[in-house]
């Protein structure tokens, strides 16, 4: 691994360390404002908007740009846009709707981030690094996100408000000068000078064509809008006094480490599993795994099992993730990747502002089980989509 991937690997976990207390410390500052289902759902709904609204633009961008320009940009705007609101909550200003604004800034920037973040990567290793490469990036995006962030956003959440917001604002600046450091191009070869609308047809045109790669797509639509729905309101089953389970922040924030911790063992075994079991298996297996254990803290409604569920959920999701991004690295061609990725994303990603909408109104009307046991259902029912996709051969096809 060279001086770029090094440098690339450093910003993402200083991101995704941002990325980890905004994710835990948003929920737990929205139910200090409010305990309705349907107001602290927004804060998921905010978080994945952006996905829907903006991941074909991003794609077609990252592919007629310098991917390493537009990730500088987004840290640097995440960055001023948390210390704005780090000031408004020290000046005791914090509401729902500010939240959910800024909320919306950062999921915004994570698009284009991100997006760009999944085809830069080929840029910086040869193909046959991509899976111990995407190993290790989701590995820090895991400890970032969780194992540190969780717990420190927990912890803040009581004693210093104001830091949810400050120390991301420092960390994104962190991930913006390091992202300078990386040395080389990282424009595509191929630039496309047709108009925006002509690129984002291309990506969507190979995406429709490639049956594995649009089968995977919609079959992480339906399990991230079922995530979605669960977790948009799993805060609420499972801290407070008035929860199912009665955990406090600081033993949420723990949670978050769990999930952190088998998220990492899940990231540096998926290519040895799979080695050991095929590709195939190994991908059908840890999908599965992961949808019937959302059912453990709704069976088993103590700390212990909150627990268990959390490293299974770390195990099972970040293997998926290395496994299938891998895939769609060695398969799509380079200078489409930003789009098709994107347009996967879009599909992939875009239900979940929707789930979690659902997972609010839901759990209002009928309660927080329904919206547990209906998203499980539905999870293990796109399993043979997901089956299918996998049996098929995954080869490139012409746009």
């Amino acid at each position: 691994m060279g001086r770029s991937f090094r440098y690339l690997l450093a910003a993402a976990t200083s991101a995704n360390l941002a990325d980890g207390m905004l994710l835990a410390g948003a929920p737990l500052l929205a139910i200090t404002l409010t305990r309705d289902p349907a107001l602290v759902s927004l804060v998921g709904v905010a978080t994945t908007l952006p996905w829907l609204l903006l991941a074909l633009h991003a794609g077609a961008i990252a592919d007629r740009s310098d991917r390493r320009r537009i990730m500088v940009l987004t840290s640097f705007v995440r960055a001023a846009a948390l210390a704005a609101t780090a000031a408004a909550v020290a000046m005791d200003a914090l509401s729902m709707p500010l939240l959910v604004a800024i909320l919306l800034v950062a999921g915004a920037c994570e698009v284009f981030n991100d997006t760009s973040a999944q085809s830069i990567v080929p840029m910086t290793v040869g193909k046959e690094s991509l899976g111990r490469a995407n190993g290790r990036i989701v590995a820090a995006q895991t400890v970032g996100n969780n194992f540190v962030g969780g717990p420190a956003a927990a912890l803040l959440v009581g004693v210093a408000p104001m830091a949810v917001f400050g120390a991301p604002a420092l960390l994104y600046t962190a991930a913006g000068l390091l992202l300078l450091g990386m040395r080389g191009a990282f424009t595509p070869a191929k630039v496309s000078t047709a108009p925006l609308r002509a690129d984002i047809a291309t990506g969507l045109r190979y995406l429709m064509r490639h049956r594995t790669v649009r089968d995977l797509a919609i079959g992480a639509g339906v399990l991230n809008l079922c995530n979605a729905a669960y977790f948009a309101v799993f805060v609420l089953w499972a801290v407070g006094e008035e929860s199912a389970i009665g955990m406090t922040s600081g033993q949420y924030g723990v949670v978050m480490a769990v999930l952190a911790a088998g998220a990492v063992t899940g990231s540096l075994l998926a290519n040895r599993l799979a080695d050991l079991f095929g590709e195939n298996r190994t991908l059908l297996t840890v999908c599965t795994l992961n949808s019937l254990t959302l059912l453990v803290p709704v069976l088993v409604p103590v700390v212990p099992a909150v627990y268990v569920t959390a490293a299974l959920l770390g195990v099972s999701g970040a293997a998926t993730n290395v496994l299938i991004v891998s895939l769609r690295q060695r398969i799509i061609p380079g200078e489409l990747l930003g789009r098709v990725n994107a347009a996967y994303r879009l599909i992939g990603m875009g239900g979940q502002p929707v789930g979690a909408a659902l997972g609010g109104v839901v759990g209002g009307l009928a309660g927080l089980q329904v919206v547990f046991v209906g998203a499980v259902v539905m999870c293990l029912a796109v399993m043979p989509l997901v089956s299918r996709a996998l049996a098929r051969k995954a080869v490139p096809v012409a746009v």
